[in-house]
């Protein structure tokens, strides 16, 4: 194992992007450990129970964007939802015109991957899906992400965009689910042409503020299901797996040095 680079700054989505585009405040899936909701919150920017609540901010949704050096990351702080979708587009269309390499980053709405894919099929080569799926167990995915796409439908749309030629990736960040994350894997991989992320979920602490007392032991589970051993085992059983990648969150327990730039994706 290589020795981290403790000064790397290429964590979060900066593993995978160098750039990052957003176009509203809010999301309506609403999930409980997201961190920029945190973030809205706490500068005021937003009230607590107004998240879900989409703002399309209209100034962003029609800027014109440059050719950015390196990958940008679409979206970062929302989703794409069927109530958005046009806004997102629109987006996606002025980036993608520009001659920009785009990692759209989601919780898949059938929907909305069926439509981006008809309307950027021109675009196979600069645009690459990566969706977002912790677990393959519907209970566990409604409590942590209240309003987003069951698994059958997110899987349905990774295999959508795989089946239409677009280059497909998974993020398991946060893990959601240890005990079946091999299950998980194996249920995706077919349809994976680039790789799948695994990542802990981060902030313990301050989603633990954010949670009704009856609800702090899912949280602890969480917690005891990321522990170094567990994390360790999981790494054993799938470092071979060339599309098997690791946010910075697990290379810090398994010894493997952070990216030393951002936007490497590796």
């Amino acid at each position: 194992m290589t020795e981290r680079n403790p000064k790397s700054k290429a964590y979060g989505t900066r593993e995978w992007a160098t750039k990052t585009v957003n176009c509203c405040t809010g999301c309506s899936h609403d999930c409980r450990y997201c961190y920029a909701r945190g973030i809205a919150v706490r500068f005021k920017r937003i009230n607590p129970g107004d998240w879900h609540h989409e703002q399309i901010r209209e100034r962003d949704v029609f800027k014109q964007h440059k050719k950015y050096p390196g990958r940008v990351m679409f979206p970062s702080s929302h989703d794409i939802t069927d109530g958005n979708w046009s806004a997102c587009q629109m987006v996606l269309n002025n980036l993608l015109k520009s001659g920009n390499e785009v990692l759209v980053v989601s919780k898949p709405h059938l929907f909305c991957i069926g439509a981006t894919c008809s309307l950027f099929g021109n675009y196979q080569n600069n645009l690459v899906f990566r969706f977002s799926i912790g677990s393959c167990d519907d209970r566990v995915l409604s409590f942590w992400e209240p309003n987003a796409p069951s698994y059958d439908e997110r899987k349905a749309a990774l295999e959508l965009a795989y089946r239409k030629g677009f280059q497909t990736s998974i993020s398991i960040e946060p893990m959601l689910d240890f005990a079946n994350i091999d299950q998980l894997i194996s249920d995706l991989l077919p349809y994976v042409t680039d790789s799948i992320w695994i990542g802990k979920m981060n902030h313990l602490g301050r989603i633990a503020k954010s949670l009704d007392e009856d609800l702090l032991p899912a949280l602890r589970q969480i917690e005891a299901g990321q522990s170094h051993k567990i994390i360790l085992s999981i790494y054993a059983r799938h470092r071979d797996n060339p599309k098997i990648k690791w946010k910075d969150s697990i290379k810090k327990v398994v010894g493997l040095a952070s990216n030393a730039e951002p936007g490497m994706d590796i």
